[in-house]
């Protein structure tokens, strides 16, 4: 059974692109625009792997990974953040919320299926 990656983007492109490369590479995909979107589609859902933009509308990167690491059952799921942003103060507080990694934008589809198959597998 495919394990499931969440890809949560305000830009359609980005969020086109992550998925159309995840799914090539065998993962199923869901996608949502922003924190709050993730968070209503992710209950309930079997997600393996969240893959965040930092910057979104109606809620932020880290205010999700925030909330998702406050739920039990997503504690301990791999949060990547595939963002613009590469200074080391916001690294550190995507760090200190519970990211698990992080990649900066624009990257390589092998850079970021290279990164899912060591985190998930």
């Amino acid at each position: 059974m495919p394990k499931t990656i969440m890809t949560v983007d305000d830009s359609t492109s980005v969020r086109q692109m992550v998925g159309f490369t995840l799914k090539e590479a065998g993962y199923d995909v869901i996608e949502a625009c922003d924190g709050k979107d993730a968070l209503s589609k992710i209950d309930g859902a079997n997600i393996n792997m969240v893959v965040t933009d930092l910057n979104m509308p109606n809620m932020d990167g880290i205010e999700l990974i925030r909330n998702l690491r406050s739920n039990p059952k997503l504690k301990f799921v791999p949060i990547i953040m595939l963002t613009t942003e590469s200074q080391s103060e916001k690294k550190m507080e995507g760090k200190t919320a519970g990211a698990t990694g992080w990649i900066v934008k624009p990257f390589k589809p092998e850079q970021l299926i290279s990164v899912v198959k060591k985190v998930i597998g």
